[in-house]
């Protein structure tokens, strides 16, 4: 018979800092767009998303067992997923015929990534959960 954890309540200041990883992965994505660079490398290199991950890594045992870690889980894998497009993308634009593909997957992933941003801060302000990979499985 397996044990159901509890999911608890997050502290306020977790939720607060769920808030401001999320403000630094949108102050990225203007960057982006005021900007000279693609949404998508803004948000990989600059230090707003830098320190974000950085702060998303070391902080993620504080929010186990509360709605707050599928909103971290959200947040990283945008981050990975948005470096393996741009791995993608690179890799195609170094072929004269990927070229325009590489346009438009990298807009697209910049597109992506301020959807994954929007969608989580949204559902963070509602204090709801991400929707995490056993729960997407279940529905399959």
């Amino acid at each position: 018979m397996s044990e159901r954890l509890v999911p608890t309540i997050p502290q306020d200041n977790l939720v607060l800092l769920t808030h401001i990883i999320y403000a630094l992965h949108a102050l990225s994505v203007i960057m982006g767009l005021i900007g000279s660079a693609f949404v998508i490398t803004a948000f990989l290199t600059s230090w707003p998303s830098i320190i974000a991950i950085i702060i998303n890594y070391v902080k993620r045992d504080a929010v186990r067992y509360t709605y707050l870690d599928s909103h971290f889980s959200w947040q990283i894998r945008t981050f990975w997923f948005a470096l393996l497009w741009v791995i993608i993308a690179v890799i195609l634009f170094m072929t004269v015929f990927g070229i325009p593909l590489a346009w438009i997957i990298t807009i697209s992933a910049g597109i992506w990534v301020s959807y994954r941003i929007i969608r989580g801060w949204i559902a963070l302000c509602d204090g709801k959960p991400m929707p995490t990979d056993n729960q997407i499985n279940s529905i399959k």
